[in-house]
């Protein structure tokens, strides 16, 4: 009877891993399972992501090709076992606790929601957590100490620079002096940058107006109404405003007025311009830093790293469409993308 008691237990766990979404593959993510040096260390990562949008699968793409990369020569062989949250609270808390339970050797989590999730789950447990994306790590209570990380965390932060994205606003609309801010009052990372804008605007004799969301479906009333009222918003690191930025974008677009935001990947989805950090290289770094960290080096010894190398994005179908001029920026100046059909 215990046996059968523990192969059910263990076919029950199995099931709730999987109705989260994602599931355990080797780093190659499809197809033949990379080669492994013969010896090499098994290591398990638990890598769980808060929900889908363009900036996070960015990143977690970078993530699973660097440790597939980079793996071989460190000599270890690693198994990702990948879960998406869908945004939801108590579903990033069963998969973290499942990832303790199974014992994985890291927990790699991609947004602040994602990464105190998997800091609870962990606390007791030995096992690291390296969290990425996550935009004031000291505010979101997962590190004291960005250059000596204590107890089990660390991680890659994408700390905006608000100043350059406001500078930015100057340039290309000079005509803008009150900017809407909409964001999500329940995501830690954008209180923060939210905190900053309004200490920048103020100081800068502009005026703002805030526009708080709980969900995504609140984005389009959200960004109609600050239309009405200001002459161009700005979009922090929001994930719940991300996932519905095409939605706001176009809305933005109908009133002939700039959004400027924090993220290469939502100026894709419509966003007029943003000054910040590549996502593909903070998935990368995240990577790297795993990698040190199963292969033996203390998390207190792996500071954690806030990007400084911003990108100047700008949208050119969306400047077209709205009537900014931005032909002082050339290819050597800015990235210039085309809004996601």
């Amino acid at each position: 009877m215990k046996k059968l008691f523990a192969v059910l237990l263990t076919i029950a766990m199995i099931l709730a891993m999987t109705a989260c979404g994602g599931g355990s593959t080797p780093v190659s993510s499809g197809g033949a399972a990379p080669s492994s040096p013969e010896g090499a260390k098994q290591v398990t990562v638990g890598l769980i992501q808060l929900m889908e949008h363009p900036s996070l699968d960015e990143i977690r793409a970078a993530i699973t090709a660097r440790l597939e990369e980079k793996s071989a020569e460190s000599g270890v062989s690693i198994q990702v076992n990948y879960q998406n949250a869908q945004g939801d609270t108590s579903t990033i808390n069963t998969i973290c606790q499942q990832f303790v339970a199974g014992k994985v050797d890291v927990i790699v989590a991609i947004a602040t929601p994602a990464a105190q999730g998997a800091a609870a789950a962990a606390e007791n447990s030995g096992i690291p957590v390296v969290f990425s994306a996550v935009t004031d790590p000291v505010a979101a209570g997962l590190v004291e100490n960005l250059e000596a990380p204590e107890g089990n965390i660390t991680g890659t932060s994408d700390a905006i620079p608000v100043e350059k994205i406001f500078a930015l606003a100057k340039e290309l609309t000079p005509e803008a002096q009150s900017f809407g801010l909409i964001y999500n009052t329940s995501e830690d990372n954008s209180l923060s940058v939210i905190a900053q804008v309004k200490g920048y605007l103020e100081g800068a004799g502009l005026s703002y107006t805030e526009g708080a969301v709980t969900t995504s479906a609140d984005v389009q009333t959200s960004a109609r109404n600050l239309l009405g009222k200001c002459d161009a918003l700005f979009v922090p690191i929001d994930n719940t405003v991300a996932s519905a930025m095409a939605v706001l974008a176009d809305e933005a677009i109908q009133a002939k007025k700039p959004v400027y935001v924090a993220a290469d990947s939502l100026v894709a989805d419509g966003g007029l311009a943003a000054v910040g950090v590549n996502y593909t290289n903070l998935g990368s770094q995240t990577a790297d830093m795993v990698l040190k960290i199963v292969t033996g080096t203390p998390v207190s010894q792996v500071p954690v790293e806030v990007l400084r190398d911003n990108n100047l994005v700008i949208n050119g179908d969306t400047a077209r469409a709205i009537g900014v001029d931005i032909s002082q920026y050339g290819p050597n100046d800015a990235t210039f993308v085309s809004s996601v059909a």
